[in-house]
């Protein structure tokens, strides 16, 4: 399944953290599949006074499990690289890994919704997805990833 994966740092050597997580997704992709971003930087969203700069980025792997089974995969690698379980909502990380979609899934549980609901809202996020996938209309969404950044960067 074409499964869509956003990917942040703000804290320590955040390139180094980047391309751990590019590694990462591609080991869990079918035959290495790994379509990704480039890497932008940009300023903190919501997050608490003095965090620093992110590094974001989107990837797509083709992967065969669940979404809830990828969840997991994700959330262990990120502590594997440092982040802090029960942490401050939006504090700063080391890896952030969301799943954004997972084909024309949609699910919604107390631990996962997809697609990811504020990805319209985030330039971090819909840059560098129209990047690799300018055409992609998300499930629940009427207008492509570029039309939508387009959009969003005109207001």
């Amino acid at each position: 399944m074409k499964t869509g994966i956003a990917l942040g740092s703000n804290l320590g050597d955040r390139a180094a953290s980047m391309d751990a997580g590019f590694t990462f997704l591609r080991s869990l992709s079918q035959k290495g599949y790994l379509l990704q971003s480039s890497v932008i930087e940009t300023d903190p969203v919501d997050c608490p006074p003095g965090s620093g700069a992110f590094f974001n980025a989107v990837a797509e792997i083709d992967y065969e499990g669940s979404p809830l089974q990828l969840l997991g995969q994700l959330q262990n690698f990120e502590h594997t690289m440092g982040r802090q379980p029960n942490r401050a909502i939006n504090a700063p990380r080391p890896l952030d890994l969301d799943i954004l979609y997972f084909g024309d899934t949609t699910i919604t549980t107390p631990d996962l919704i997809i697609p990811h609901p504020r990805i319209a809202q985030r330039e971090f996020v819909l840059k560098p997805l129209a990047e690799i996938c300018p055409n992609l209309i998300l499930p629940g969404q009427a207008h492509s990833v570029q039309t939508l950044l387009n959009h969003l960067t005109s207001k």
